[in-house]
């Protein structure tokens, strides 16, 4: 469990499953009305923080910058909802609900609340509720109201607390892409040079120097003399070579949203006769 002091530092601080993933951001701290312990931290969830939801802080602990809690992300996130702008307090059936969503048994927790030392639940005349602190969580303070629906003032002062908006990211699958190889059939055109032989008669007349081979035969016979042509055809042959590598990478491409949302403000008024006290029109103050 948390102590008091320590609930702004988990404000506005990431909460962890025990999984280590990440649920969302601590939001609200409920106190028990009686004991002023932390009973409940409530942590934005979904796109954008768009849910908050309730987790026992009694056996959560304060881990570096964030918060640790005993349960899943999804079994956060699945809690019941709870109004919690419902004037800063959960009624008895609220937390009752809660307690068993979470297997916390009723009787468990009730008999922690009157342990020795503590002055026990607000069970009768009060409103049967758990105080809240951190009621503008949202701007990271921790001021703490009091078992009444009405906010009442610290001494001669009261705080007015405002929210802030905070935009996160959340990563999500946009599209899968694949390297696919098939195969396909071209025409290729080469040019190649081939060589072929054609017939050519030399006629030469008979000299001292090819007489005895012209005179080797018969002087009148008949012969025929046979000659084989030869000529050279393009032949084709293909070979699979590698050519290149082919890979997938991402590049983070970061662009510019804006993002609309709502923040509540409180405003404090004036009542009763003009005391004529100067105020600063950015104070928040109304009349």
């Amino acid at each position: 469990m948390i102590a008091q002091e320590q609930i702004p530092t988990v404000l506005d601080h990431p909460v962890y499953d025990t999984e280590g993933k990440k649920i969302g951001d601590a939001k609200h701290v409920f106190l028990d009305d009686a004991t002023g312990r932390p009973e409940w931290v409530t942590v934005k969830t979904g796109m954008f923080g768009t849910s908050e939801s309730f987790v026992p802080i009694k056996d959560a602990s304060v881990v570096s910058d964030h918060l640790e809690v005993p349960y899943s992300k999804d079994r956060v996130k699945g809690a019941p909802h709870v109004d919690v702008d419902g004037g800063g307090h959960l009624d008895a059936s609220e937390e009752q609900r809660l307690y068993e969503y979470y297997g916390i048994a009723w009787d468990e927790a009730w008999q922690r609340a009157n342990e020795p030392g503590d002055r026990g639940w607000a069970r009768g005349e009060g409103d049967g509720t758990a105080g809240a602190a951190g009621a503008a969580g949202l701007a990271g303070t921790a001021g703490m109201t009091g078992t009444d629906d009405t906010a009442a003032p610290l001494g001669d002062a009261m705080t007015r607390s405002e929210e802030r908006m905070h935009v996160g990211t959340e990563e999500v699958e946009t599209g899968h892409v694949r390297l696919r190889k098939y195969v396909v059939t071209e025409e290729v055109q080469q040019t190649v040079p081939v060589r072929h032989e054609e017939v050519r008669v030399v006629r030469e007349p008979i000299t001292d120097a090819n007489r005895d081979e012209a005179l080797s035969g018969p002087e009148i016979s008949e012969a025929e003399h046979e000659v084989t042509l030869h000529e050279e055809r393009p032949v084709v042959e293909t070979r699979a070579v590698p050519v290149e590598r082919v890979r997938l990478e991402t590049d983070e491409v970061t662009e510019e949203e804006t993002v609309t949302g709502q923040v509540r403000k409180e405003r404090i008024e004036i009542e009763g006769e003009d005391t004529g006290v100067a105020r600063d029109p950015g104070d928040g103050l109304g009349r």
